[in-house]
């Protein structure tokens, strides 16, 4: 560490960090608004805009996680190794999010396939073998 602070300038550098996320947290609740149409302007059918929206939404979060995690937990004194050691399993968890959102959205598309499926109509003609017999000798163990 360089040196230490006094009390008085350790409280001033939490009130400065306060005072930025308060700010980063209204620009994030005003984009928000703004995405949503409650701000007086329609946005929805500008899809560059709701992309743009998103970006500058997870950006700011991430800055605000970053903030917090390297201040206010003091990461940023400790040893490079440590810090590390933190953060790639963050990282490892937000895969793992986004992972299974991913497998969800896929387990999702594969039912309502299965439902559209079961609702066939039974009286249509089939394009299944219907009638088509395994042989008895099919799972018979034969030895020797």
């Amino acid at each position: 560490m360089a040196g230490h602070k006094t009390y008085e300038e350790s409280i001033k550098d939490v009130y400065k960090g306060l005072v930025l996320l308060a700010v980063v947290t209204l620009v994030e609740v005003a984009i928000s608004l703004l995405g949503k149409g409650h701000l007086g302007i329609d946005v929805s059918g500008y899809t560059w805009i709701l992309v743009l929206i998103g970006l500058g939404l997870i950006v700011l979060s991430l800055y605000k996680a970053y903030f917090i995690i390297y201040e206010f937990m003091h990461m940023r004194y400790e040893v490079k190794g440590l810090a590390m050691s933190v953060l790639l399993p963050t990282l490892l968890l937000v895969w793992a999010v986004i992972a299974f959102f991913q497998e969800g959205d896929s387990w999702k598309k594969r039912r309502d396939d299965v439902k559209q499926r079961e609702n066939v109509d039974p009286n249509a003609p089939s394009s299944t073998q219907e009638g088509y017999v395994i042989p008895e000798d099919t799972y018979l163990l034969k030895l020797g």
